[in-house]
């Protein structure tokens, strides 16, 4: 039977119909199949339930459906989202906007796999030296050693040829620093911790009863001083007037047990028959070794003095793996090159090579290159191999993610991008959409969440989902190409396409005579001999390539140097100056606020205790005895008893995916029934938290504790947002603005206030509110530094110090520093370059 060809019908697009995740309006919209698709929109409009709540859970828990139940049984399981039908969607594939932070034992290295390959490249091209000191050239008998039989005692040997020893080469494992290659002094971590005897005496002019020393502050240890008077220190006179015996005690005292007696602050004496003597050192180890969350042991590491190990020099790997050369470079010289130097490196070890040896070579570095290529296509040919994961910045992070997924190479697959654009200078941008072009081209669908307007614009169509934040959000207002939406009135970023958007917000602060900030850097980096100043009351903003040395600069060196002075500690080793009229910093970045999901709103901001107080005030709640107890879904006595107080319950469905409903005794309002009957004019406390903040602003004028916080989170431009609305769920912009309540309350900010890229999240008529913010805290006498690449937010600071010209070593220079649109007239940076183009482009229509 003559087989003939079929006409394949695909379907164009995915089809979502009645989605209503979170704040979704049972939304009907049609996203294109392989085309690149950005989703714009207000800070809570529900750009993110779309693209995440819908596109990404459907697209996953469906594939995972298609798999074994052994293997569904055994992967996390994505609950069903919130829509009526979704068809035509592919496997999804995400990439978030918060990655989750490495651990210390992860390095670019590592993350990026391209560690992976060069210890392959080392144990099969390399040169290893035998036992009695002989250089043996790469030769393809060791490649035939690795590939004999395990039970082979040949395996993985070769003879030397110059004094015919046999012996076993290293093989790929070999070169691990997380196995069996780890250095014996540091386990792989290249760095050894010390307890740092300086930092146990907070200050030796304090007696021990008033806390001189530093470690019997630490949890459970606030007693020490007693046992030592016990014991026979004097515990009334400054420290530095005890005898050396009694330092000795305090210092190195023998763990015992003392019988004591502590009085309470009411004056209560409590008896304790066997209290544990801890010396000031065992309070810090002991600490150390029962203390589990990441908060602790960052307190208890401040006791601590780390420096490179000095068995391994920071390179993590044992010693003896050194000799071992590839190209005439070991394989910890290889660790310390940027991805940028890799190419280079190629060239030398593949010219150490035999003849016999080239296709073996050709095979190893296309490897290679599959996942190099893709991070120097991203800009991060400045990274390390040896940096630390948890070192790096989140966008950084998210594009070693997003370089991964290319090397699969798959086809058909829908992806799904939540600000990829995070930490990206706009020269970075260009290499990010090449990235999507690649994706594109292997047949493959994107959808993308960001507000970089090149992205956008760069989009085969676009989709805008508004009007609003919130409750005024959750619609389609406009979908199209790029070209047809500059047309749509109804759409709020056309304006931005098309340059005649207001960029220019913010009024320039008055500078007054307080003296500037002024510091310098020795060396740190890729920072060498630099001179700063950061103008007090004024927005400063530190620009510059990815890897140009702005975190270094600010976040590791002028923060830390501000605080150390003001604790009269000594300044950081590579800070050789410092002159700050300031002594205060808040250092406010884009982590999530809360860390499950009983943090809200209400509980974060002092509103949920005022709450609390309100109604068990009340004459029923009195009547019943209702007390403050009763008003929190985190108490048993206020807490809905089926869920928990968590307004929902998980079901297992075996084999199928966890399902997620609503608690069919409180209707997700987390209270007792009962509880809910108590009222405030007509409201119950559930009824409050379900408000909006704009919402909740009349209903609570008369009661000023309220009110003025309501009144602060509106001004943040967060009065979208519901009383009750849970933390972790905030954007990172969100999360920023969040934090900053508490310091709003405060007339006199004498303060420096240090943003780590605030844009995050944010669409640029929501930068326009946040400039409003800034501008409120200089009215209050606050110094702001932000870390950004957002065109707008240099557009609109007062001052701009641009580091450069690139990243890495190509960086750390101090390209410029002055007022913006006065840098533009002499564009002389990367930056100022981008920044004058953008200038002009909204300057030129008006």
């Amino acid at each position: 039977m003559e087989n003939k060809s079929r006409e394949i019908k695909r379907p164009k697009a995915i089809e979502v119909r009645g989605g209503a995740v979170n704040n979704l309006k049972k939304i009907n919209v049609d996203i294109p199949l392989d085309r690149f698709v950005a989703i714009s929109g207000l800070s809570g409009s529900g750009k993110t339930s779309l693209a995440m709540g819908i596109l990404y859970a459907e697209g996953s828990r469906r594939y995972l459906e298609a798999l074994s139940t052994y293997t569904r049984n055994r992967l996390a399981k994505s609950a069903l989202a919130k829509v009526r039908t979704v068809r035509h969607i592919p496997s999804a594939l995400a990439l978030k906007q918060r990655p989750s932070i490495p651990n210390e034992r992860s390095t670019v290295g590592t993350m990026s796999e391209i560690f992976n390959v060069v210890r392959l490249i080392f144990s099969r091209l390399g040169s290893p030296v035998c036992p009695n000191g002989h250089r043996v050239p790469p030769t393809i008998e060791i490649a035939k050693a690795m590939d004999r039989p395990m039970n082979d005692p040949l395996m993985g040997t070769i003879k030397c040829p110059t004094c015919g020893e046999r012996f076993h080469v290293f093989a790929a494992e070999d070169f691990s620093f997380n196995s069996v290659g780890a250095c014996p002094e540091c386990h792989g971590t290249g760095k050894v911790r010390t307890l740092d005897e300086s930092k146990l005496i907070a200050d030796p002019n304090l007696s021990l009863a008033d806390g001189a020393v530093a470690s019997w502050r630490l949890p459970g240890r606030n007693f020490m001083h007693v046992i030592a008077e016990k014991i026979g220190v004097r515990t009334n006179i400054p420290y530095k007037e005890l005898s050396k015996k009694e330092k000795e005690i305090v210092l190195h005292g023998k763990k015992a047990h003392y019988p004591i007696d502590l009085k309470s602050a009411n004056g209560r004496v409590f008896h304790m028959n066997n209290a544990l003597y801890e010396n000031a050192y065992d309070a810090v180890l002991d600490s150390l070794a029962t203390s589990k969350s990441e908060r602790s042991i960052a307190r208890i590491n401040r006791f601590f003095h780390f420096s490179t190990c000095p068995k391994c020099h920071g390179s993590r790997l044992d010693p003896k793996l050194l000799t071992q050369l590839a190209g005439a470079s070991n394989i910890a010289e290889v660790q310390n090159m940027t991805l940028g130097a890799l190419p280079a490196w190629q060239k030398a070890v593949i010219a150490t090579l035999p003849a016999n040896m080239h296709a073996m070579a050709a095979a190893l570095f296309k490897d290679l290159h599959e996942d190099l290529d893709p991070l120097l296509n991203l800009g991060l040919d400045y990274l390390v191999l040896l940096r630390s994961g948890n070192t790096l910045s989140t966008g950084e992070l998210q594009r070693i993610q997003l370089s991964r997924t290319l090397r699969s190479e798959t086809t058909g697959v829908l992806y799904v991008l939540d600000e990829p654009s995070i930490g990206l200078h706009p020269d970075n941008v260009r290499g990010l959409l090449q990235v999507f072009n690649e994706l594109l081209a292997q047949g493959n669908s994107l959808v993308v969440v960001d507000h970089e307007i090149d992205i956008i614009g760069s989009a085969d169509e676009i989709i805008e989902i508004g009007p609003g934040s919130g409750a005024a959000g959750g619609r389609v207002i406009a979908q199209g190409t790029p070209a047809a939406l500059e047309k749509n009135k109804n759409s709020l970023i056309a304006p931005f396409l098309t340059g005649e958007a207001q960029v220019l917000v913010h009024t320039a602060a008055q500078q007054e005579k307080t003296p500037p900030i002024r510091f310098s850097i020795s060396d740190y980096y890729n920072l060498h001999d630099i001179e700063a100043t950061i103008p007090t009351h004024a927005i400063t903003a530190v620009t510059g390539f990815s890897g140009a040395g702005k975190t270094s600069l600010i976040l590791n060196s002028l923060v830390p140097a501000i605080r150390q002075r003001a604790r009269g500690e000594a300044l950081p080793p590579q800070v050789s100056s410092l002159e700050s009229p300031i002594s205060q910093v808040i250092s406010v970045d884009a982590s999530p606020v809360g860390k499950n999901e009983r943090s809200t709103v209400a509980t974060y901001t002092n509103i949920m205790d005022n709450l609390r107080k309100l109604f068990a005030a009340q004459p029923a709640a009195k009547e019943r005895g209702y007390d403050l107890s009763y008003f929190s879904y985190n108490n048993k006595e206020g807490a809905c008893p089926t869920c928990g107080g968590t307004g929902s319950i998980t079901l297992d469905i075996q084999f199928l995916p966890d399902m997620e409903e609503i608690c069919p005794t409180c209707h997700g309002t987390r209270f007792k029934p009962a509880i809910q009957q108590i009222k405030w004019h007509g409201y119950s406390i559930v009824d409050i938290l379900d408000l909006s903040i704009r919402e909740a602003i009349p209903v609570m004028k008369s009661v000023p504790q309220i009110a003025r916080q309501l009144n602060l989170l509106n001004d943040l431009g967060l009065g979208y947002l519901h009383v009750g609305e849970s933390t972790p769920k905030l954007s990172g912009g969100e999360a920023q603005r969040l934090k900053l309540v508490k310091h709003l309350y405060k007339k006199d900010l004498d303060q420096l206030f240090v943003f780590d890229e605030p844009s995050v999240g944010l669409h640029p008529l929501d930068v326009q509110v946040l400039i409003k913010v800034l501008e409120q805290l200089l009215d209050r006498g606050a110094t702001i530094i932000l870390i950004t690449h957002d065109l707008d937010l240099m557009l609109n600071a007062d001052h701009l110090l641009d580091l450069g010209p690139r990243g890495g070593e190509e960086g750390g220079k101090i390209m410029a520093q002055g007022a913006p649109l006065q840098l533009l007239k002499q564009p002389n940076s990367l930056t100022l370059k981008y920044l004058a183009a953008y200038y002009a482009k909204f300057s030129k229509k008006k």
